[in-house]
């Protein structure tokens, strides 16, 4: 059984993602567990990692397809490593079941 990449925190949730940028489409995946077994939601970006250009691209991504403003994400870890934390504030429980949602359906922008 595949754990959840996603915790409930004081202020919301925590979010562990691993991202491949230069893709050919902006989109969320399946959830997977890497070798090292953390549990992480897959996501793609069309934007270079140069500059913090996929990490924005990844906020924008998570936002929209949450529902939520782009401010209430903040990267908190993983600046320039291909998996990240981000932290997502906002009601925790109504986030989670939003990711549950998302992470069964997958979300391709465009």
């Amino acid at each position: 059984m595949i754990g959840k990449p996603w915790s409930v925190t004081a202020g919301g949730v925590a979010l562990a993602v691993r991202l491949t940028p230069r893709s050919a489409r902006d989109a969320i995946g399946d959830v997977e567990t890497l070798t090292d077994g953390r549990t992480v939601l897959v996501a793609r970006v069309r934007a270079a990692p140069s500059e913090g250009e996929a990490n924005i691209a990844l906020v924008r991504l998570i936002a929209k397809a949450l529902g939520i403003p782009v401010r209430n994400i903040d990267l908190a870890a993983g600046a320039t490593s291909r998996v990240k934390r981000l932290a997502i504030s906002g009601d925790g429980p109504t986030l989670v079941a939003a990711l549950e949602k998302l992470s069964k359906a997958g979300y391709k922008s465009g």
